[in-house]
Parts: structure tokens; C-alpha cells; sequence
């Protein structure tokens, strides 16, 4: 094996280094963010609130996960929220018209999979940059969703589907048992298969990967195609928590999906981070919009801590990428 080659597949960072010190620091945040706002609000330590915490949290990190793999090969997909929209409306209607649950779900996941897809192809064949090809998705499928609804809502699903977003099992709320699953399933792929390494590889070193014989482009297809599935997930939930579909269900998704991702310590540089760490930024920023509820602060105002919460992430990652350089 040339040098080269060894730079290129060699694998994350151990889960015991470096890595589980900056998770330790985000826990030590998570823990510091709860003390803070049990001593500040009354209802913070209650069951139902502890409960709503683990279910928004496992919301955003359906659509951070697919989001994560994207940013650890340094692109970014900002279609996210408006993906969720097309997929729950489309997932919606075929429930409605069919009476069946499995096939809209299906419906939901190959939606989100395929604009996905897509992205992939305009990323890797037409070599546009993520960022633009995302955005420039953003605004089709939000146009898509708006003529596809009309103005309409869907509402009134099957009683077994409101279950999946809005059930509980042994006192829990099922998409947290649903967050473990994908958190399992994610952090295995990303740190144990060799896929998982080659990604991190693109990510670290996207010419030595190439050089080496990595599949570049087939795996930035498919990475971008399960950020798009996930998405379509994520959309599923959606509906049927919240019981209806309209065309503006995804406007507030994606910037909570790329803050968790960022403070869970994921690089816009590519090659570094993991799916816990995302599950962590998930459950902070989760804390922080459920503290400013308690604390009755203005929902004008929640847009703007969040986006204030993304510019230090992403200040503190160029304070690291520099010193690594």
C-alpha cells in the first residue's frame, strides 16, 4: 500500500481520543445548559417536559444524521428542510388516497432519497458546489411544494401512523427508540465499515482518495442520497406528529438540522466528527429553544439565538481547522 493510499482510507479518529474529549466537553454543555434551567424554571425537570426534550431532539437529528455524512466530506446540503416539505405532503396524499400507511411511508422515503439522488448528480457529475447546487434545490422543491399543495392542508391521518411521531412504548416516546436505532446504525457505518472510513477520507483528503482508487463520486452519490433519505424519515415523523401536511413544514428544519450538526463538532472542513456528537448538538440546541420556551422568550427572538449558536460553531471550527493546519 503507496503512502498515498494509507493517508487516504486511513480511519477516523479512535472514539478514545481526541474525538471523545470534545464529546465529553459538549456533555459537560448539555449537562451545564440542564442545571442552569432547573434553577431558573420550575417545569423544567418535569416528566413531560424531559419527555418533549428527547422527542424534538430525535426530530432534528433524523434529518442532522443524513446531514452529517454530507458535511464530513466537506459539502453541505441545504435542501433539507424543503425535502421534509415535498416528502410529508407527497407521503400524505398517497396515505389519504390509498388508506395505507406502509405505502405512503415508502412514498415519504423514496421521495427523499431521490431529490437526494439528485443532489448527488448535480454535485458529482456536473461538479456544481454543494453549496449552490443545494440552495438552487431548496428553491424548486419549495416551488414544487407550493403548487403541488395549492394552498391546501392534509389533515386526519390513520390512528396506528399518528403512533410512530406521537406514541410512547414502556413510558418512552417512540422516536426516541427510533433515534437510538439510527444513532447505532449511523455511528457503526460511519466508524466501523469501510465505506464509513472512505467518506471520512474524502472529506480529509479528497485528491489522495481519488488517487488511491476510492470511489469518490459513487459515494458522494450516496451519501447525499441518505441525507435525502433521512430527510424523507424525518418527514414521516413530522406527519404524523403533527397529524397534516402543508406546503411550509419544512421552512424552520433546516437551520436547527445544520446547528446540531456543527456543535456536535462535525467539520465544515471535512474528515472530522461522528453521529454521537451530532446527537449531542441535537440535544443542546434542543435545550436551548426549550429553555427560551419556558422562559417565555419571544419566538421572533429564537430564530436569532439560533443562528447566533451556528456563527460561533462555525468560528470555533476555523479556530480548530487552523491550529490542526
Amino acid at each position: 500500500m503507496t503512502n498515498i493510499t494509507k493517508e487516504a482510507i486511513a480511519p477516523p479518529r479512535s472514539f478514545l481520543s481526541q474525538d471523545a474529549i470534545q464529546l465529553f466537553y459538549r456533555l459537560l454543555a448539555a449537562l451545564l445548559i440542564c442545571a442552569v434551567l432547573a434553577a431558573v424554571s420550575d417545569s423544567f425537570l418535569s416528566l413531560g417536559n424531559i419527555l418533549n426534550v428527547l422527542r424534538q431532539a430525535s426530530l432534528t437529528f433524523f434529518i442532522a444524521s443524513g446531514l452529517t455524512l454530507v458535511v464530513l466530506t466537506a459539502g453541505l446540503d441545504l435542501s433539507v428542510g424543503a425535502n421534509v416539505a415535498l416528502s410529508a405532503c407527497i407521503a400524505g396524499t398517497v396515505i389519504h388516497k390509498t388508506g395505507s400507511p406502509a405505502l405512503g411511508i415508502l412514498t415519504g422515503l423514496a421521495c427523499g432519497g431521490i431529490v437526494g439522488f439528485l443532489n448527488g448528480v448535480m454535485v458529482t457529475a456536473l461538479r456544481i458546489p454543494s453549496f449552490i447546487a443545494t440552495y438552487g434545490m431548496l428553491w424548486v422543491l419549495n416551488g414544487l411544494t407550493y403548487w403541488y399543495m395549492a394552498g391546501e392542508t392534509i389533515h386526519g391521518f390513520p390512528a396506528g401512523f399518528r403512533q410512530i411521531g406521537s406514541g410512547y412504548l414502556f413510558g418512552l416516546p417512540i422516536p426516541v427508540y427510533l433515534l437510538l436505532v439510527f444513532l447505532a446504525i449511523g455511528t457503526l457505518f460511519a466508524q466501523r465499515t469501510i465505506w464509513g472510513q472512505q467518506i471520512y477520507a474524502i472529506g480529509a483528503n479528497p485528491v489522495a482518495a481519488r488517487l488511491s482508487g476510492i470511489p469518490v463520486a459513487r459515494l458522494l452519490l450516496l451519501v447525499y442520497a441518505v441525507s435525502g433519505t433521512m430527510a424523507g424519515l424525518a418527514s414521516i415523523i413530522f406527519l404524523s406528529r403533527l397529524n397534516s401536511a402543508e406546503a411550509d413544514i419544512g421552512e424552520s428544519l433546516t437551520l436547527p438540522a445544520i446547528a446540531a450538526v456543527l456543535i456536535g463538532g462535525t467539520s465544515l472542513f471535512g474528515g472530522v466528527g461522528t453521529m454521537f456528537g451530532t446527537f449531542i448538538g441535537a440535544l443542546i440546541l434542543t435545550l436551548v429553544l426549550n429553555g427560551m420556551n419556558l422562559l417565555s422568550v419571544s419566538a421572533n427572538w429564537q430564530p436569532l439565538v439560533t443562528g447566533i449558536i451556528v456563527v460561533l460553531a462555525v468560528w470555533l471550527d476555523m479556530k480548530t481547522g487552523r491550529r490542526t493546519q
